[in-house]
């Protein structure tokens, strides 16, 4: 747009999840996906010699992502991250700089909080939120602690092609002396519909290869105990039982083949996966020290999990002969150990914004007059705790998987109230409850009402107005100029 800006990467790799390791997209409906988030698929589809890839190796899309920004004229400063408590200068309700840990300091006319955690947010006194609303506060019949939890439960599937043959799997919550098994919180589950400050769970996406001349084999994490996996081990040896078939990599996570040089995109399933569960609590709110030390941990925690399914002998040998041909890929994150660079930080804070985004937003009343651009990916929350239930057995509690229709995303969503801050864009931590959040937050949308806070702080800056200000009318016709969906054909 003629301007300039600089983008601030607190690490030292562009892309977030995108090139940390999601690289199987979850799109939805295809057709609500337009403008610069549409345009990465279709260059990362030219670096494999297709019209448009939605299906990538880590180290493409952050390629993708450098010569997007490159080609833009985006300085990026890798290693800013925003300084602690103390990171933004305001006059007023406007930001006018803000210091990142190294002492750099940064001017400008709008901010773009882009981040998972939203720092630069909270630092500017924006109202914000984090963990369930109760059903009462947005009248959400989806919100607060769940009364069942249907999915990624422990159960099993007799047959591993039909959904409809899941059969509980119930695993004992103690050991024989009463103790509680690792990875199982003493803490009730709540009561349904009530609002908690707890998080849905993290964990890594693993690039996985089995080409023996790139594959690097899963390595003994540093305080690895196979005790830890007690859980693991009880479900594994029930679950064979219960479902009468040899166990595969299938039945305790999400092996998703990303169709490129013999990778796959290793994502959470079932009762116990990849997923750190209850390891996220302290996220959103916790200071750079805490925040690393639940990074650490859940390192810790994946890497023990592929650990333990590698080498324990009481993991079914067909399933630790099939998960022993994968390993991770060489010559993906060759700077970090071949480990992603991105903690898959599913949801944190939530700012409380000029507009919150509830349930309603995603299933009924589904149009905007602000409409930036669309989602349609399934309201999805990971398991939020793992509990003992009044049987004694283990229980996992908070996956949501609640289908939704093509909905519009209205400005308004990344607005902070007029009151606070007028030249601040939130297009991440977002303006949303955790209900709407759940479908919100897939990188397509992330991406999406990205290119909208772009166009819309270039606007704010050339008309000297504040964000709050802008035509919205005049945003949306910049954006479907730059191919942005916002609204159906069918809902015009």
């Amino acid at each position: 747009a003629g301007l300039k800006a600089a983008l601030l990467e607190p690490r030292a790799h562009l892309g977030g999840m995108v090139s940390g390791g999601l690289g199987w997209t979850d799109y939805g409906n295809k057709a609500v996906i337009g403008g610069y988030s549409l345009e990465f698929f279709e260059r990362v589809g030219r670096k494999y010699g297709l019209p448009i890839e939605w299906h990538f190796e880590p180290h493409v899309a952050e390629q993708v992502f450098k010569e997007m920004a490159q080609e833009a004229g985006v300085t990026v400063f890798y290693r800013h991250r925003l300084k602690e408590k103390t990171g933004v200068t305001k006059r007023g309700a406007a930001i006018v700089s803000i210091t990142t840990e190294n002492g750099a300091r940064f001017e400008g006319k709008v901010f773009v909080d882009a981040s998972y955690e939203g720092d630069l947010m909270a630092q500017s006194s924006v109202s914000y939120t984090y963990g369930r609303e109760g059903i009462d506060q947005y009248g959400e019949s989806l919100a607060g602690v769940r009364d069942r939890t249907p999915l990624h439960q422990f159960m099993i599937r007799r047959d591993p092609r039909d959904a409809a043959t899941l059969t509980p799997v119930a695993i004992p919550a103690r050991d024989q002396n009463g103790k509680l098994l690792p990875e199982i919180s003493a803490g009730a589950k709540g009561v349904t519909g009530a609002a908690d400050k707890k998080v849905q769970a993290y964990n890594f996406r693993m690039c996985l290869t089995d080409d023996p001349a790139n594959r690097v084999p899963f390595a003994k994490p540093n305080g690895y105990s196979s005790a830890r996996y007690e859980l693991l081990a009880q479900f594994l040896v029930k679950a064979t039982e219960v479902a009468g078939r040899p166990l595969t990599m299938r039945d305790v996570m999400s092996p998703d083949a990303l169709g490129h040089n013999r990778k796959l995109d290793v994502n959470n399933n079932g009762a116990v996966s990849t997923d750190y569960i209850g390891g996220s609590w302290n996220y959103p709110d916790g200071d750079y020290k805490t925040r690393d030390r639940i990074w650490r941990a859940h390192v810790e925690y994946v890497a023990g999990f592929f650990y333990f399914l590698a080498t324990d002998p009481r993991v079914p040998k067909s399933l630790q002969a099939e998960l022993n041909n994968w390993g991770l890929a060489k010559d993906e994150f060759a700077d970090n150990g071949h480990w992603p660079y991105q903690l898959y930080v599913r949801e944190s804070r939530r700012m409380l914004g000029e507009y919150v985004m509830s349930q309603r937003d995603i299933q009924t009343n589904l149009t905007k007059p602000d409409s930036i651009g669309m989602g349609s990916y399934n309201s999805d929350s990971h398991n939020i705790q793992r509990i003992v239930n009044d049987a004694g057995f283990a229980e996992n509690e908070g996956d949501m998987q609640v289908p939704v229709k093509p909905y519009e995303i209205p400005y308004r969503v990344m607005l902070p109230k007029r009151t606070e801050v007028t030249n601040l864009l939130v297009p991440v931590a977002f303006s949303a409850s955790h209900v709407a959040y759940s479908t919100v937050r897939m990188e397509p949308q992330y991406m999406i009402i990205g290119h909208a806070a772009g166009q819309a702080a270039a606007m704010a800056v050339k008309q000297s107005s504040a964000v709050q200000d802008i035509d919205t009318s005049a945003l949306m016709a910049a954006l479907r100029a730059q191919r942005a969906v916002t609204t159906l054909p069918a809902a015009r």
